[in-house]
Formats: C-alpha cells, structure tokens, sequence
C-alpha cells in the first residue's frame, strides 16, 4: 500500500505539471469579423502556503467549498466540501496572532462508517508512509495527513500537498471498504 501512496503522489505530480496541447487552428471565416478584446490576465495573488486565506483560495480554484470555521489564540480551522473528495478540515497550527505565519497544517477527513478493529487500524498505519488513521473518541475513523509550512513554499508544493492529502483519502476509503482485503494485499 505504501507502493500505492507513492504512485499516487507521483501521477499527482505529474498531473499539476503536465502541459496542455495546443487547440488545433480554425480555419479563416469567409468574412473575417473584428477578433473580440481580452481582458487582461488577472495577476494571481501573491501565495502564502502558512497564511490559511491562501489554501482556501487554492481550494476554491479547483471547484471546492472551503471557510475558515474558526480562529483560536494560534490556530485556525479550515471547513472543506468538495464534490471530488468530500468534506474535510485543515488545521492550522503555530499561528501568529493574526492567524497567519501558521507553522504546521494537518488535513483530517473523518467517516460516519462503522471502524475498522484496533488491530486493523494499526496495521493500516503500517502500510502508509503519509497517513495516518485513528479512531475518535466517538469511535469514529478518521484519516489524518500534516505537513510543515515554511515561507518559501510555492502554490505548486501546495498542490502537491493537497494531492498527497487526497491520495491518503482515497486509501483510508479503500481500507475502510473491505479492512481485510486491503491488508491481506499489503506488501
């Protein structure tokens, strides 16, 4: 399973620098009509992976819904919806009074579906060099993934965080779907 995390990360990477193919040419109308003004490209706003507005603007951009939920002394809570993954918080951790120049961020995704045993749940975490799950006082599972922020992190290392984070999603899902299965086929 780790191979797995791994190969995700990888096709991860691989999708946010892969290049798009040129549209084909038109070909010329008969009567060529005056081509239509652009407006000027929006500069993107400077990006700040440790400032949380920053996250949640990367989030809106690829279609999801994310609030900041909630600011403590120094950490801030990040709600997420996505069609894509479903709902998960970010949480902020090591802020500065204004709830920026956070140290650290951890994802969590928690599930309404019955838990895994003890034993599987350890196990899971065995096979994950990234996530990590457990289960919550309700005896709920959730899947965690963190991650350090440092002021020279670019919107890129961002996305690939946040890929890392739905990789680790979609294998706590595997997991949870058949806990037996899934570690009977881990190396």
């Amino acid at each position: 399973m780790f191979r797995k995390t791994i190969a995700l990360v990888a096709v991860a990477l691989l999708a946010t620098g892969a290049a798009r193919k040129p549209a084909a040419p038109k070909p010329a109308a008969a009567a060529a009509a005056p081509a239509p003004t652009k407006p000027a490209a929006q500069a993107e706003a400077p990006f700040d992976a440790r400032d949380p507005a920053s996250l949640i603007a990367l989030l809106v951009s690829v279609g999801a819904k994310a609030t900041l939920a909630h600011k403590d002394e120094d950490s801030v809570l990040v709600t997420v919806t996505s069609t894509a993954t479903g709902d998960f918080s970010a949480q902020y951790a090591g802020c500065n009074a204004q709830g920026r120049a956070c140290k650290a961020v951890l994802f969590d995704n928690m599930t309404d579906q019955p838990g895994p045993t003890f034993a599987q749940l350890n196990a899971f975490n065995q096979t994950s060099a990234m996530c990590r799950g457990y289960e919550d006082r309700a005896a709920k599972p959730h899947v965690i993934y963190s991650t350090l922020l440092f002021d020279d992190d670019s919107r890129d290392r961002m996305k690939v965080q946040v890929a890392a984070w739905t990789g680790c999603l979609a294998e706590f899902r595997n997991f949870l779907k058949d806990p037996n299965g899934y570690l009977a086929a881990a190396p």
